[in-house]
């Protein structure tokens, strides 16, 4: 429903930019000394902020890139606004509160804006993504700096019982031959 009216003004300023080009001159020159990418004839710029707006409000009506396109239209009502609602410049009393209702009426439309570029349909922002991807590197290299100190511990352990063991085998064989030679000692002396 929101994007409805920046399709509507958008495609009508695209195809008729010279109703609002008076009206956006003051705008737009001061904008394109400070940026290079708008244009400096009036006309074009209009017809460029209408083309943004027109994209902009058909993608964030089909739910395409919903918060790119709500980005794009409020960054395009800041210059429309401040063109088309100068309340404070109006002569009359009744037009400077038309216009004033009109601006705030736009201000309005910029923060809903503002809240769908930030809205994340349900799904976790990027900020809360890449804490809770930090949090749990942090959790897992602690979990594997445990593991290879217990891994190293029981290693020791294995290595020492190991050791024993083969000192302890290196023991009875050597019984086991001493046991043998006395047998064969033995063995001859019944023999003869």
């Amino acid at each position: 429903m929101v994007a409805s009216i920046f399709v509507l003004q958008g495609y009508d300023t695209l195809r008729r930019p010279e109703r609002v080009a008076p009206l956006a001159e003051p705008v737009v020159r001061s904008l394109a000394e400070r940026v290079p990418a708008v244009p400096a004839q009036t006309e074009q710029a209009v017809r460029l902020n209408g083309a943004v707006q027109l994209v902009a409000g058909s993608l964030l009506a089909l739910g395409k890139w919903p918060r790119l396109s709500a980005l794009a239209i409020a960054a395009t009502l800041v210059p429309t606004t401040l063109a088309g609602h100068r309340f404070w410049e109006a002569d009359k009393e009744e037009d400077q509160a038309q216009q004033r209702i009109h601006f705030l009426k736009n201000l309005s439309m910029f923060g809903g804006l503002v809240i769908a570029a930030a809205d994340t349909a349900g799904s976790p922002s990027i900020a809360w993504r890449t804490r809770h991807a930090a949090k749990t590197a942090r959790r897992e290299a602690t979990m594997v700096a445990k593991t290879a100190k217990t891994s190293g511990k029981a290693g020791a352990k294995a290595g020492m019982t190991s050791g024993r063991a083969s000192k302890a085998a290196a023991k009875a064989s050597a019984k086991a031959a001493k046991a043998g030679a006395k047998a064969a000692t033995v063995g001859n002396l019944v023999t003869r």
